[in-house]
């Protein structure tokens, strides 16, 4: 862990013993009162708060209001790939939960037509949904799917469910190939609301279409993922 350059030797050495402390933690445990981890390290409170303050910038720390500071959540890495989050998160050893929050048929605009290649005024189910990871929110997803592909699902449907995985059972259709796009974000006021987090949070933002046997597109899914919790691996070869 870097420390800013303008530090002082106390200031370091602060930074190191809370280091430490943190690295003998449990992810989601609390920290000591701030009084009382003054008091143990030696240190005003002021000067105990800059360092967490630094802390809590790097994700090392979360701040929860009215709760106190609590060490983070381990991030779990990302490859990007056509997996459905249900798949992504078991093979990461966690547990994937869902949870729909509002669902709706309405027709296409012209730019949800166009994404989907549907005809603009085709029924469309829209499904969004808090994504969990070993119960705690991982990401909302608003998933756009052509009303006539899936007939009869409802939101419900999806309550702790992979799409992919009903859309092969229910409907015979198997993702094939798909395009993400992955870009940095702030969480809306929505979005942190349902995460859990303050709004303006860091977060990574990923927009998905999928395709299935037949070259029908079967899906277009925007997600916003909490920056405290996940993190992207790309693989890298020469050429």
């Amino acid at each position: 862990m870097s420390a800013p350059a303008a530090e002082t030797d106390k200031q370091r050495m602060l930074r190191a013993r809370l280091a430490d402390l943190i690295a003998a933690m449990s992810p989601g445990e609390p920290l000591p009162a701030e009084r009382d981890l003054a008091r143990d390290l030696g240190v005003a409170r002021m000067t105990l708060r800059r360092a967490v303050d630094s802390m809590v910038a790097e994700s090392l720390l979360v701040r929860r209001q009215g709760a106190g500071t609590f060490v983070a959540p381990a991030k779990v890495a990302h490859r990007l790939a056509a997996n459905s989050f249900s798949a992504d998160m078991r093979a990461r050893g966690m547990r994937p939960g869902s949870r729909t929050l509002r669902t709706g048929r309405a027709p296409a605009g012209v730019m949800l037509a166009a994404l989907l290649e549907v005809p603009a005024g085709a029924p469309v189910l829209h499904v969004r949904r808090l994504r969990l990871a070993d119960d705690e929110p991982m990401a909302v997803e608003d998933l756009h799917v052509p009303g006539d592909l899936v007939p009869g699902l409802r939101g419900e449907d999806l309550e702790d469910s992979s799409y992919y995985e009903l859309l092969a059972q229910r409907y015979g259709h198997r993702i094939t190939s798909g395009t993400q796009t992955a870009e940095a974000a702030l969480t809306s006021t929505d979005d942190a609301a349902a995460l859990g987090v303050t709004a303006g949070s860091p977060a990574f933002c990923f927009e998905r279409t999928c395709r299935v046997d037949g070259g029908r597109v079967a899906e277009f899914v925007r997600s916003v993922y909490r920056g405290d919790r996940y993190r992207i691996m790309v693989d890298i070869f020469p050429t």
